[in-house]
């Protein structure tokens, strides 16, 4: 069978998705029909219905869109069935029932974006990222009944740089996921269906990637530097980790504060001392040990924002105050007097 005859049902919903739907059509791959899901409301009044990105790529290449509010509406399966898909494709969508997934002659195929078995769940990318990881990539496998535990067809690895966001994995991911993509479907192809395949090994050491709520996203300053900068990258610019602005002051209220990134230091925070500051040579000669300096406490020093963790100072580079756009940490202090006024929680 050459590719224009091998039927494909295309499943997603994110940007993410797309990619892998672009390269099959650009490809001259024969995806007969996209499903998604529904419009979602938005706006103050959630008046408005906005379509996903592969909704909006689809129809703007003249492909039917099925958008079921739920997988097992038999007026969908009707639908789903009528394009008599060979080989179904999911990137980044929802779990489907054993009824949508063994539909197809060929099965279905998954591109998810983790070296599974470790990150199975609805945000992989944001968790390989805020765990400090240095090496992620993208995984095909054959849909069974559990979430992201089928068989694996292939995997593809990519080094994440200490300093990326969660922005830059994910942009790469999209493009080596689109790759693997159509490398699958061309392996499905050469094997007239028949497509090794190996079972995952389990294992309790693996990472859980669940999906990432508002409370997630909140900053604890009593973990270590290191354990924060890559907590802020990974949410970094979206959701966006967060924080309380709260003033010493007890009667003053307290402000959201967003913050998108960070730098390290490599200075502690035991002393108290600026962290340009000349050593105090006087607290060297003695057998106490030095006190930390409360986490959360704010310095400036050269237009430079610095808040205390666990263990170490830590610069805060780009941040958003609530109300305001996302600003560079020098452009804040022209306008926040004080800063050792206030804690960051």
């Amino acid at each position: 069978m050459e590719k224009k005859n091998l039927r494909i049902v295309f499943m997603g919903t994110p940007e993410f998705a797309v990619g892998s739907l672009q390269r099959l059509v650009e490809n001259g791959y024969n995806v007969v029909a996209v499903v998604t899901q529904p419009d979602k409301p938005v706006g103050r009044h959630a008046s408005v219905l906005r379509p996903s990105p592969v909704k909006e790529y689809a129809l703007a290449h003249g492909l039917p869109v099925l958008q079921p509010l739920k997988m097992k509406d038999e007026h969908f399966l009707e639908q789903l069935r009528s394009y008599n898909a060979d080989l179904q494709v999911v990137v980044a969508f929802r779990m489907l029932p054993e009824v949508v997934w063994a539909m197809p002659r060929f099965g279905t195929f998954n591109v998810h974006a983790a070296l599974l078995p470790d990150y199975r769940g609805a945000a992989p990318i944001n968790w390989a990222v805020i765990n400090g990881e240095t090496l992620t990539g993208v995984t095909t496998f054959f849909l069974d009944h559990d979430i992201d535990t089928g068989r694996i067809i292939a995997q593809r690895q990519f080094p994440i740089p200490d300093d990326a966001d969660v922005e830059y994995v994910y942009d790469a991911l999209m493009q080596l996921g689109a790759q693997l993509c159509t490398d699958t479907v061309d392996l499905v192809l050469s094997t007239d269906g028949n497509a090794p395949s190996q079972p995952q090994q389990d294992s309790d050491a693996h990472h859980a990637a669940p999906k990432i709520f508002k409370q997630t996203c909140a900053i604890d300053f009593s973990l270590t530097a290191k354990r924060i900068y890559d907590f802020v990258r990974g949410l970094s610019p979206a959701p966006g980790a967060w924080c309380m602005l709260t003033p010493r002051d007890a009667n003053a209220p307290a402000q959201v504060l967003k913050i998108y990134k960070t730098a390290k230091t490599g200075k502690s925070t035991a002393g108290g001392a600026l962290v340009s500051s000349a050593p105090d040579h006087n607290a060297a000669n003695t057998h106490d040990q030095p006190t930390r300096v409360e986490v959360g406490t704010l310095k400036a020093e050269n237009r430079r924002l610095f808040v205390a963790t666990a263990d170490e100072w830590l610069e805060i580079v780009e941040l958003q105050p609530a109300g305001k756009k996302r600003m560079a940490a020098r452009d804040y202090l022209n306008g926040f007097q004080h800063p050792e006024h206030f804690l960051l929680k």
